[in-house]
């Protein structure tokens, strides 16, 4: 599993325009907390692409003290929303936006969960798991429980 350190500047300048219109007025390290959130209720333990080959992967997953592995062949979007829901986080993708940056691949959702919308980011060298870290994050920073 890879967390990349970023230049964050260049991150927030890859967001879709909504979301940099949101945080307009926010500094790199403020953009970084309030769209990439690490904690929540949901935090991502373990990660294992199968291969630059197949659309494959496995993700443990920690909700609220209990784990759950969750092994997907294509969409990440598809298996981490279906995972979500069954763990009660009906959450829904209204916008998906992912670029390659020289820093990785660049994942930007706006989710809704129980009414709630909110954006989650996250940056990673592959970008199934930068799209399941950037869900978590939006999920988790919605609040929802």
């Amino acid at each position: 599993m890879t967390i990349l350190t970023l230049d964050t500047d260049m991150f927030q300048a890859a967001a879709p325009k909504g979301l940099r219109a949101e945080a307009t007025g926010l500094t790199s390290a403020q953009f970084h907390s309030r769209y990439c959130a690490h904690g929540g209720p949901i935090r991502l333990g373990e990660w294992s692409p199968a291969g630059a080959r197949t659309a494959e992967f496995t993700a443990t997953l920690e909700f609220a003290g209990h784990l759950r592995t969750v092994v997907a062949t294509g969409s990440p979007v598809a298996a981490m929303t279906s995972a979500l829901y069954e763990e009660g986080y009906p959450v829904e993708i209204l916008q998906f936006h992912q670029r390659r940056t020289a820093e990785g691949t660049a994942t930007f959702v706006q989710c809704e969960c129980n009414g709630r919308r909110g954006w989650g980011a996250a940056i990673a060298d592959d970008g199934a798991e930068s799209t399941v870290r950037a869900m978590i994050a939006g999920v988790n920073l919605l609040g929802v429980s």
